[in-house]
């Protein structure tokens, strides 16, 4: 059995083949194109398959996804906006070979479930919180994908101030408040001069006011949206990853804070929020685990 992997986002794509211990250590990776992103995915796949025999595919792609119609609808990739037959591309380039599909967010749940900080938990909720909010859902041991495959998109819960309009269309959603390129947005309309959550973080551990309540605003925020997602779905773990997540304690502090204050159900009293552990390769692993069946 050879199993390989595929993740596609916004900015690059990456592949491997999957180890028996559903780890990639060699993945391929490709910038993700403005035009071609079809092409150039058959061809990523096509080197990293090389001449093996490939007998499963595991998919997971940045959303919304259709896992009943085998598609995919990014927002960030234009090309793609009207959906794209993800898996039909890769039946034919590997015919006759199961390939599964997810959203990317529920992939990174899948991977840290079986790999990471939710080993042993049987029921989590995870973050990617980066350029965009992404989240997937582990109920059971299994990943809850919901009707269409777009369970876990905790990005696009309304949080409490979210007045802004987002890229989905609705106004006042959780990425708009707490996503890395949001928290900047709103530093800079408090007279903070810089440009990227990098900045935006360094400036808040030298103790820069603006930066420091950008920091805030997106923690306390990030944790209004995890109590309650735990209390709807009964879970005491959440692990939280992607870029704008190593913003450290000025945005990690108000994030815990607030998810204790309204986690006080009794069964999410308990409730614990935690660092990701595979880092950027979370997503990749998680469709490691879908390609070999699990999850």
């Amino acid at each position: 059995m050879v199993a390989l992997a595929l993740d596609i986002g916004g900015t690059k794509m990456a592949a491997g083949i999957v180890d028996a211990d559903g780890t990639m250590p060699h993945p391929a990776t490709t910038p993700t194109p403005a035009t071609g992103v079809g092409d150039a995915c058959a061809a990523l796949l096509r080197e990293v398959a090389g001449t093996a025999k490939i007998t499963s595919v595991g998919i997971a792609c940045a959303g919304p996804v259709d896992t009943v119609a085998g598609t995919a609808s990014p927002i960030n990739i234009d090309e793609w906006a009207g959906g794209f037959g993800l898996v039909g591309l890769v039946h034919e380039l590997f015919p006759g070979v199961p390939a599964r599909l997810a959203m990317d967010g529920a992939a990174a749940a899948l991977g840290e479930h079986h790999h990471g900080a939710g080993r042993g938990v049987p029921d989590l909720l995870s973050l990617v919180v980066s350029t965009g909010i992404g989240g997937g859902v582990v109920l059971g041991g299994r990943i809850a994908t919901g009707r269409t495959g777009n369970a876990g998109h905790i990005g696009h819960l309304v949080v409490p101030g979210g007045t802004e309009p987002c890229t989905c269309g609705g106004v006042g959603c959780l990425e708009t408040v707490a996503s890395g390129p949001s928290s900047v947005r709103w530093a800079r309309s408090q007279g903070w001069r810089g440009t990227t959550g990098v900045a935006l973080a360094r400036s808040a551990a030298d103790g820069d006011d603006v930066a420091v309540a950008a920091l805030d605003r997106a923690g306390t925020a990030l944790g209004q949206a995890i109590a309650s997602a735990a209390a709807l779905l009964d879970v005491d773990l959440a692990v939280i990853g992607g870029g704008f997540a190593q913003a450290g304690p000025a945005l990690w502090d108000p994030m815990r804070t607030a998810a204790a204050r309204h986690a006080r159900l009794s069964f999410v009293a308990g409730l614990r929020v935690v660092p990701a552990e595979l880092g950027a390769s979370g997503t990749l692993v998680g469709a490691g685990v879908l390609a070999v069946g699990e999850g």
